[in-house]
C-alpha cells in the first residue's frame, strides 16, 4: 500500500462496466502506484440505467496525482470538488504552456465563471482556447501568442461515447472486427446505418484509396454517387488518377480490368491520364470539355459531390486538383467533414487515420479493408467508434450499392 499524503476525490457516471471504462480507471490507478478507496458505487440494472462511482485517490506526490488525474479524464472521470478551468497565455505562436490540457475526441465541457461550457470543434490532439463567450479546440500550429490556453485538469469533464449494453446487430461503438462474419450481414447493417444518418439530416463522407479502382469497384461507387449517398469524397492523388486512367484507356496501373492482364505500354497510361487532365486545367474542366466522360470523378463533378485530393511525396504528376501543401490539405479535409455524421473508409490506411484524428467520437465510422490490421490500427489511434468490415472493397461496394435506393443528398 502507498502511504500517500496527496488525495483527490473523483467520480464517473455512464455505462462504465460495459465500456470497460471502470477497469481502465482501476488499472491506471494501480499503474501509477496510487491507491483508491470506493466511496460510492451504484450499478445500473437495465440497458438504459447508468452506473455511478466515486473514488478517493491517494498518491505519494502531487506530480503522480496530477498525472493520474490527466489519464483518467478520457474515461469520464472528473473531480468532485470542481473549480473553474485554469487558462494561461501562450508566450509565442505555436507554443503553449507545458501543462496544457490535450483534448480527446469525446464531448468535453469546460467550467468557466461557475458554469459549464461545451467545447466547440471537438477533435483529438488539440488544445482548448478561451475565446470569451466560447471555448474551442485549436490545433497547436494555430495557437497565437497571447491566446488563453487551458492547463491542467481542473474544470474539465469528458463524456465518452459508451459501449452499448445490448449489442444486437451492428451496435454503435461495438468495435467488431472479424474476417469470418458474412459480408452480406455487415453490409445490410451499414446500409441501415446510412439510412438512419440520412433520416437525421446528416451528411455521409467516403474516404477512399485506389484499391476501389483496382478491385473493380468503380461502377458500384458511381452508383452510390448517382443515388445521392455520397456527400463528400476524400482521397489522395492515386484514386482519381487510376479512375481517369480507366475511363480513358480501360486500364488501372496498366492492367486491363476486364481481363486482369497487363496491356502493352500500359505502364504509361496513368501518366497519360494526368497529362490529359493537365491540358484541360482541372478534373471539372475535363468533364465540362467532354474529355472525361465516365468514372468516379466524372460523376462527382456531374452530381455536385465535393471532393478533396490530398497529395503525398510518392505522387506522380500530380493532378492539377491535388493539394500538395500538407497543411492546406488537412484544412480542406476538415472543412469538408463539417456536418458529416458518418464516414465510410475504403482501403486507405493513412487517409483513414488522418480523417479519424479530425472526427469527434460521436461521428459514426465504418472502415472496410481486406487487412484486419488496418481496421485495428485505426481504432488503436483513438477512433474507438470504428466499426470494421474485413473484406474485399470491390465486393463490399457491389453489395452496398445493391441495397440502397436513390435518396436526396443533404
Amino acid at each position: 500500500m502507498v502511504e500517500g499524503k496527496y488525495s483527490e476525490t473523483i467520480q464517473a457516471e455512464g455505462h462504465l462496466i460495459d465500456s470497460q471504462h471502470l477497469n481502465h480507471i482501476f488499472d491506471k490507478v494501480i499503474e501509477r502506484g496510487a491507491v483508491y478507496e470506493v466511496l460510492r458505487f451504484d450499478i445500473g440494472k437495465t440497458n438504459d440505467d447508468v452506473s455511478f462511482i466515486q473514488l478517493k485517490l491517494t498518491a505519494n506526490s502531487p506530480e503522480i496525482l496530477r498525472e493520474l488525474l490527466k489519464e483518467l479524464v478520457p474515461f469520464g472521470a472528473q473531480l468532485v470538488d470542481q473549480r473553474d478551468a485554469r487558462f494561461e497565455a501562450a508566450v509565442k505562436d505555436r507554443c503553449v504552456p507545458h501543462d496544457f490540457y490535450s483534448t480527446t475526441n469525446h464531448r468535453t465541457q469546460i467550467r468557466k465563471g461557475g458554469r459549464w461550457i461545451e467545447v466547440e470543434h471537438q477533435r483529438m490532439d488539440a488544445v482548448v482556447v478561451d475565446e470569451g463567450e466560447r471555448v474551442v479546440c485549436r490545433k497547436l500550429r494555430d495557437v497565437a501568442r497571447g491566446d488563453q490556453v487551458m492547463c491542467g485538469v481542473e474544470g474539465v469533464r469528458v463524456v465518452p461515447e459508451y459501449r452499448e449494453r445490448d449489442r444486437h446487430g451492428f451496435a454503435f461503438m461495438s468495435n467488431d472486427i472479424s474476417s469470418e462474419r458474412r459480408v452480406e450481414v455487415s453490409v445490410a447493417k451499414v446500409a441501415k446505418m446510412m439510412h438512419e444518418v440520412r433520416a437525421a439530416g446528416g451528411k455521409i463522407a467516403f474516404v477512399a484509396g485506389p484499391v476501389v479502382i483496382h478491385t473493380g469497384g468503380i461502377d458500384y461507387f458511381c452508383d452510390l454517387v448517382r443515388k445521392g449517398w455520397v456527400d463528400v469524397l476524400l482521397t489522395g492523388n492515386a484514386l482519381p488518377v487510376h479512375d481517369i486512367e480507366y475511363a480513358l484507356y480501360g486500364t488501372s496501373l496498366g492492367v486491363d480490368l476486364q481481363t486482369g492482364s497487363p496491356v502493352e505500354e500500359g505502364h504509361k497510361n496513368h501518366m497519360r491520364a494526368i497529362n490529359v487532365i493537365s491540358h484541360a486545367g482541372s478534373i471539372a474542366e475535363a468533364v465540362k470539355q467532354g474529355v472525361l466522360k465516365q468514372g468516379i470523378m466524372h460523376d462527382c463533378v456531374k452530381h455536385d459531390v465535393s471532393f478533396v485530393l490530398a497529395g503525398s511525396i510518392r505522387d506522380d504528376g500530380p493532378l492539377p486538383d491535388t493539394l500538395m501543401d500538407l497543411i492546406e490539405a488537412q484544412e480542406a479535409y476538415a472543412r469538408a467533414l463539417e456536418g458529416c455524421k458518418m464516414v465510410v473508409m475504403l482501403s486507405t490506411m493513412l487517409h483513414s487515420i488522418g480523417v479519424g484524428n479530425m472526427l469527434p467520437s460521436w461521428v459514426r465510422v465504418v472502415c472496410v479493408d481486406i487487412n484486419p490490421a488496418v481496421v485495428t490500427k485505426l481504432a488503436d489511434r483513438g477512433s474507438a467508434q470504428t466499426l470494421g468490415v474485413v473484406t474485399d472493397v470491390g465486393l463490399f461496394l457491389h453489395q452496398l450499392a445493391s441495397k440502397l435506393e436513390p435518396c436526396a443528398r443533404k
